[in-house]
């Protein structure tokens, strides 16, 4: 659930304005209201931490020496490893600028070297050396075509299949460019590339031993982030002005969650704060904090990957997230050998990091392990095997209307399983749809809206059956209650006309219905979209299911003589490629059903702010 929220002011004396914060963020319930603040302590902070992000970005490509004395002399002593000297952000952006100094200088030199490398090792030089001797020699590249049109008198230094290089001795040749000069001899450019090298090879060697102080970097950087929450809070503070200095006051407003307002009005007593607390405006941008029980928060690390959060005004669908998702991911993956797999390494992790506590995503990865074991027994699925070689007790316990098993005995069985697996997908959708707008009837249980969400709900439902009789089944006398879906789609739709966007006035909103006619009539459609959208999960198990098979029937062949080794090989790599398949269309179709479909018939348009308190951590000191 989104916990409830309280919008607050702070007023402190000025004169203990820092004071004041350090003890706010000590209590670590206050997070801070956004505004737009400068100063010149917050553009220097800022700065150092670009700088230190930068250097950070330099060293995090190169992995840290682990090998004692691998350091060349001079980049760090052995007592300063775990330190973060003042310059070191300096020497590692110094380090960064010089390699990318030497790494033009070696494209340019390099560049140059390949225009004057066919001319040979000659001193360029001694061209402005002959010319004070009165001997002037203008050098060319002539094409074949251009050599042969012109007179005798040339002299020829090289030729290769195009070019001719020549001297033109006192005058130039009329309609040619002469070719540029080179400021060094080739075996000079030969040796500054050389240099250049071997500085680019020190450098190499002093940022990987440099990497070894990653972690204090980062932990620089984490100090530079509270020191610049620290001054935007302080920019941020508004003051009364034209009063005497020991009576001016500075004040700072935020949002604390209702549960934790004791703590705040402790901390202003304790410190002589003036607070004054209330509940949030409609046009407050008000954070999120959800509070939910330990199943329902395994979807956290999800949502937090994807960055997807309810605004504080929606509604948080994290349980019935969690609850369909594991259903997805089951179908989508649909193999109870990789569920097995999967739940192997997920058992192994958590019992490595028992001790510590077992994080959420791996917690999370034993659920969805579960649903796709679940999901592969109830279709006899086990690594895309021929249902023919598996034993006799796992075609028993899988589900017969959805079994690989019957499906395989003949055609019409397949048709007969594929059929109710459509169906189970349109079923599904239908099920985690109206639940979408159940939660809204609830919400709006107190005003004629709740109405244009049950009209809602009946155009689902009769949409329902006509997608069962367009795609399941040429027959529409198979389909039950046809005709009564036909009303539930008119009459659901003139509820929805009149009161989906009711605030107060039922002819305003039926005015606002016409005003956005076309997208109300289209929502018609948008129902048959949504519900015909459930069927990917049915089409992408298969493709996943094929694959597999497609993979064992290569490897087969290879088992069974001297080449096994090669089909152990097809089948790790064949199956471990389907598994990444797998994931990315999980996060590609099972995240898409959550956050898209699902959403749009909540209401939900994702447009939180996450809840992040003013609080110091122990990651870096505050000042």
């Amino acid at each position: 659930m989104i916990v409830p929220m309280k919008k607050v002011s702070l007023v402190v004396m000025e004169k203990d304005r820092d004071a004041s914060l350090e003890k706010l963020r000590e209590a670590g319930v206050l997070h801070l209201e956004k505004r737009n603040v400068r100063s010149d302590g917050l553009t220097k902070l800022l700065d150092r931490k670009a700088k230190a992000e930068t250097a950070l970005g330099i060293l995090r490509s190169y992995p840290a020496e682990k090998k004692a004395g691998t350091a060349p002399q001079g980049v760090f002593s052995s007592g300063d490893r775990d330190e973060a000297p003042p310059d070191l952000v300096s020497r590692v952006l110094e380090l960064g600028d010089e390699k990318k100094a030497l790494q033009e200088q070696l494209l340019a030199n390099a560049k140059e070297r390949s225009r004057i490398e066919k001319w040979g090792n000659f001193d360029p030089r001694a061209f402005a050396e002959f010319a004070q001797k009165g001997i002037v020699l203008i050098p060319y590249e002539l094409s074949l075509k251009g050599y042969e049109s012109l007179p005798e008198g040339l002299i020829v230094l090289g030729q290769d299949k195009t070019t001719v290089r020549v001297l033109s001795v006192g005058k130039e040749i009329p309609g040619e460019s002469p070719w540029a000069l080179p400021e060094r001899s080739l075996a000079e450019t030969d040796a500054l590339i050389a240099d250049i090298r071997d500085k680019l090879a020190d450098i190499e060697k002093q940022l990987p031993a440099l990497a070894l102080r990653k972690a204090s970097l980062e932990g620089e950087r984490e100090t530079l982030l509270q020191q610049i929450e620290f001054e935007t809070a302080r920019a941020g503070m508004e003051t009364v002005e034209n009063v005497p200095a020991e009576f001016t006051v500075s004040w700072i407003t935020g949002f604390v969650p209702q549960e934790d307002l004791g703590v705040l009005k402790r901390a202003a007593a304790e410190n002589g704060w003036a607070l004054m607390a209330d509940d949030p405006e409609e046009w407050d941008q008000v954070p999120t904090k959800l509070k939910n029980n330990r199943l329902v928060s395994l979807i956290y690390p999800l949502t937090d990957f994807l960055e997807t959060l309810p605004g504080y005004n929606e509604v948080d669908i994290s349980g019935w997230f969690l609850l369909f998702f594991c259903i997805f991911f089951g179908m989508i993956f649909g193999d109870a050998g990789y569920g097995v797999l999967l739940m192997l390494i997920g058992i192994i992790v958590a019992a490595k990091t028992a001790k510590k506590g077992v994080p959420a995503g791996i917690k999370m990865l034993l659920l969805l392990s579960f649903s796709n074991l679940a999901w592969g027994v109830l279709t006899c699925t086990w690594f895309g095997m021929d249902t023919a070689l598996l034993p006799d007790f796992l075609k028993r316990i899988s589900l017969p209307l959805i079994s690989g098993a019957v499906a395989a005995q003949s055609p019409e069985a397949k048709a007969i399983v594929d059929q109710n697996l459509m169906i189970f997908c349109f079923s599904l959708a239908l099920a985690q749809l109206s639940v979408g707008h159940i939660i809204g009837i609830i919400r709006n249980i107190k005003s004629p809206k709740f109405l244009g969400e049950l009209g809602s709900l009946g155009m689902l439902a009769g949409m329902f059956n006509v997608v069962l009789a367009l795609v399941v089944s040429n027959d529409y006398r198979r389909i039950p209650f046809l005709p009564l879906s036909l009303y539930l789609i008119g009459g659901g739709f003139l509820l929805s006309f009149v009161f989906a966007n009711y605030a107060g006035n039922i002819g305003r909103s039926i005015l606002e219905s016409f005003k956005n006619i076309i997208p109300v009539v289209l929502g018609i459609a948008n129902v048959f979209s949504d519900i015909m959208s459930y069927i990917r999960l049915w089409a992408v198990g298969l493709a996943g299911a094929s694959i597999s098979s497609t993979v064992n029937t290569l490897a087969g062949p290879l088992l069974g003589n001297f080449l096994i080794f090669l089909g152990i090989i097809l089948l790790v790599f064949g199956h471990g490629l389907n598994l990444i398949l797998n994931v990315l269309s999980v996060l590609v179709h099972g995240v898409r059903l959550n956050t898209l479909e699902f959403s749009s018939h909540v209401g939900l348009a994702w447009s939180g702010m996450a809840y992040k308190p003013f609080v110091k951590t122990d990651k870096g000191s505050s000042r």
